[in-house]
């Protein structure tokens, strides 16, 4: 994994609330270019509406966020995506009436990088070349979520948002997303990876991000997370 020193994200006291629902309460962290993270937490933890967050598809009430050291946090999801800030879903948003090649096509005009995107060598890394013809619509789960992958790195991303792309993979599909990832973080992309697959996750990082309750629990290596008595206490309902 490639880490730079310097900072390219930086969240700080972010909160959001949906009604009288407190989602995110005080989340502060940071990340560096090449870096993997992972984001766990039991579910209706924040996980996710911390990229939502992130990503701009939410705006949160209070607090701030940095990106290249710039203020983003009230910056629109498109600009963002410009900006080099770009996600995929658990769900894959694709195009399903469109090929795999104009998905791509479409999403590195939209990111304003058609003209520094290689296409084949994106379809090269998601291992979709012989799909490149073929109907998004037609394609496999894994497929899916690999396409949805590809058409963020159509892009030009400096920071990749992943959300449980490893739901429903078997164990041959994991470890290819895996290299896929670990390849993506050694030419200096930062990602925060959301996940349930510990040993998934163990696979390409050893920082994780806890949260419980819309709040913070820990911050450091997996092994030490699976003893720390308030990460036990919100997955178990018991302490270590």
């Amino acid at each position: 994994m490639c880490v730079s020193s310097e900072t390219l994200l930086q969240l700080q006291g972010v909160n959001k609330r949906f009604g009288g629902h407190v989602v995110l309460n005080d989340v502060s962290f940071s990340l560096a270019p090449g870096e993997i993270v992972g984001l766990v937490g039991p579910n209706g933890s924040g996980k996710t509406t911390t990229i939502n967050v992130i990503s701009g598809l939410y705006r949160a009430d209070s607090g701030s966020i940095a990106f290249d050291g710039k203020p983003v946090h009230k910056v629109p999801m498109h600009k963002l995506a410009q900006l080099g800030i770009n996600r995929t879903f658990q769900v894959p948003k694709t195009f399903r009436d469109m090929t795999v090649r104009e998905n791509i096509e479409v999403a590195a005009h939209f990111g304003h990088a058609a003209g520094a995107v290689d296409i084949n060598a994106i379809l090269h890394d998601i291992e979709l070349d012989e799909q490149a013809d073929k109907l998004a619509g037609s394609l496999t789960v894994n497929q899916q979520k690999l396409l949805d992958l590809g058409r963020a790195l159509a892009t030009g991303p400096k920071l990749l948002l992943v959300d449980e792309i490893g739901a429903g993979l078997n164990p041959a599909e994991l470890g290819g997303i895996a290299e896929l990832l670990r390849k993506l973080s050694q030419r200096g992309i930062a990602l925060i990876v959301v996940e349930h697959l510990m040993a998934f996750l163990g696979s390409i990082t050893q920082r994780v991000i806890v949260l419980g309750a819309g709040r913070m629990l820990f911050e450091g290596s997996l092994d030490a997370a699976s003893q720390h008595p308030e990460v036990v206490a919100a997955f178990f309902g018991g302490q270590a």
